[in-house]
C-alpha cells in the first residue's frame, strides 16, 4: 500500500520539524513549505492526500491558499490556527478547510486528526449509495456533492458526512458525542464545541441555498427535520 502524502504548510520551523517526526514514525511521506505561495505551487504539484496549514503565513496567508486549492481540489484540509474564537474558525471553514486544531497543540492529536479525515474520505466510498434524497436535499456520498433544490451546496468532506450521518436518519436526535463518534471519528477534551463550530457552518450553507434543515434540540443536539426538507 502507498504511503499517505502530508504537506504541512507553516512558517514555524520548529511546529514543521515535530509533526513531521510524528508523522514520518507513523509512516507518513511529509512534504513542507513555509509560505503560502510556495504551499499553494506545492499542493497544486505533488497532490498530497492532507494539507496541514497555518493561518498566518508570509506571501499568502491560509484563507486564502485554502480558497485557490478549493478552486480545483477536493483535498482535505487541516488548518492549524492560533486565534481562538468561534468566528476566526468559521472564517477557515467557510474558505474550505475540513477542520481546524488550535495552537498550541499535541503533535499527537495532529496525527489523530489526519488519521480521522483520511478516514472519513475512504469510508465514504465504502458501500455508499449512489444519492440519499429528503425533500429538495440531495447527496452524492460517493463525490462529496449536495444539492439544495437541485443547486449544489459546496461542503467540506467533514461536512459532509455531519449531514449524512443525520440525513440517513431523519428525525432522529444526535447528541455532540454521537456526531463525534460517526461522522468524525475521533475526539478529545473539549471537543464537543468543534461539532457545533462545523454545524453552524454547515447551516451557514444550507441556509443560503434557501434551507433550514438542521435543528437544535436544545440540551440534546442536533437532527435533519423531514418536514424542513419538505417544505424547502
Amino acid at each position: 500500500m502507498a504511503r499517505r502524502r502530508v504537506l504541512i504548510v507553516d512558517d514555524d520551523e520548529n511546529i514543521v520539524q515535530l509533526a513531521r517526526l510524528y508523522l514520518e514514525r507513523d509512516d507518513y511521506e511529509v512534504s513542507v513549505a513555509f509560505d503560502g505561495p510556495d504551499g499553494l505551487e506545492l499542493a497544486r504539484r505533488i497532490r498530497p492526500d492532507v494539507v496541514v496549514l497555518d493561518l498566518m503565513l508570509p506571501g499568502l496567508n491560509g484563507l486564502d491558499v485554502c480558497r485557490e486549492l478549493r478552486r480545483d481540489s477536493n483535498v482535505p484540509i487541516i488548518m492549524l490556527t492560533a486565534r481562538t474564537t468561534e468566528a476566526d474558525k468559521l472564517t477557515g471553514l467557510d474558505m474550505g478547510a475540513d477542520d481546524y486544531v488550535t495552537k498550541p497543540f499535541s503533535p499527537r492529536e495532529l496525527l489523530a486528526r489526519i488519521r480521522a479525515v483520511l478516514r472519513r474520505v475512504a469510508g465514504a466510498n465504502e458501500q455508499a449509495p449512489e444519492e440519499i434524497r429528503l425533500g429538495h436535499l440531495t447527496l452524492y456520498p460517493r463525490r462529496f456533492q449536495a444539492e439544495v433544490a437541485d443547486r449544489p451546496i459546496h461542503l467540506t468532506p467533514t461536512e459532509f458526512n455531519l449531514l449524512r450521518t443525520m440525513a440517513v436518519a431523519p428525525g432522529q436526535v444526535f447528541s455532540r458525542a454521537d456526531l463525534i463518534e460517526k461522522a468524525f471519528g475521533y475526539g478529545f477534551e473539549g471537543f464537543e464545541r468543534n461539532v457545533d463550530v462545523h454545524i453552524t457552518s454547515l447551516r451557514r450553507k444550507l441556509e443560503a441555498g434557501g434551507s433550514r434543515f438542521i435543528k437544535t434540540v436544545y440540551g440534546l443536539g442536533y437532527k435533519i427535520d423531514p418536514e424542513a426538507g419538505a417544505r424547502a
